[in-house]
């Protein structure tokens, strides 16, 4: 099984080495995201630019890749370019910042790499976590944030996806 693991928050966010430690003993996790935050630029893509695909060492000593452009080129490239074959599931997060309400489901970028992923019919899971303190929103690992719930509901989650599938006419799930 494998798991492609994107995010809004870049390749140095916290969140996203939470979701990869979350289910990393259920598939073989692909860390593709962008380099850079890019919170609330939707389902955008990069169309003027070059866009440049970098490996990364992640924190726990896992390679990565970061993208130039936005979270939804990151999933374009990671499917088409990056990945041998398409993966079993997507998980985009785990997000800083819920997405729930009308403005940030067509803003968020977290959203933004779920739908792209989706719309080829990958099963799909967005996951944020709510924070309080405006200063840890857009962190890049550099401040402790406690994604252990988080990160037990999307394990959780997974193994229910890997097995069971969505129910048909379904491939995302926002958390």
């Amino acid at each position: 099984m494998k798991a492609l693991i994107s995010n809004d928050d870049g390749i140095t966010a916290s969140g996203i080495l939470a979701a990869k430690k979350a289910v990393e003993d259920l598939c073989d996790c692909y860390v593709i995201a962008p380099e850079t935050q890019q919170s609330g630029i939707g389902h955008a893509l990069t169309l003027y630019d070059p866009l440049r695909v970098n490996e990364y060492t992640l924190r726990d000593g896992s390679i990565g890749y970061g993208v130039s452009g936005t979270p939804t080129d990151a999933v374009t490239l990671a499917l088409f370019e990056i990945m041998d074959e398409k993966p079993d599931i997507m998980i985009s997060g785990i997000n800083t910042g819920f997405n729930i309400g009308k403005a940030e489901l067509t803003t968020s970028g977290t959203l933004g790499a779920a739908i792209e992923a989706a719309s080829f019919g990958i099963p799909t899971i967005a996951i944020s976590l709510e924070v309080t303190r405006d200063d840890v929103k857009f962190e890049n690992g550099e401040i402790q944030i406690d994604f252990d719930f988080a990160g037990k509901m999307l394990k959780k989650l997974t193994k229910i996806v890997l097995k069971k599938g969505f129910p048909e006419g379904i491939d995302l799930l926002n958390l």
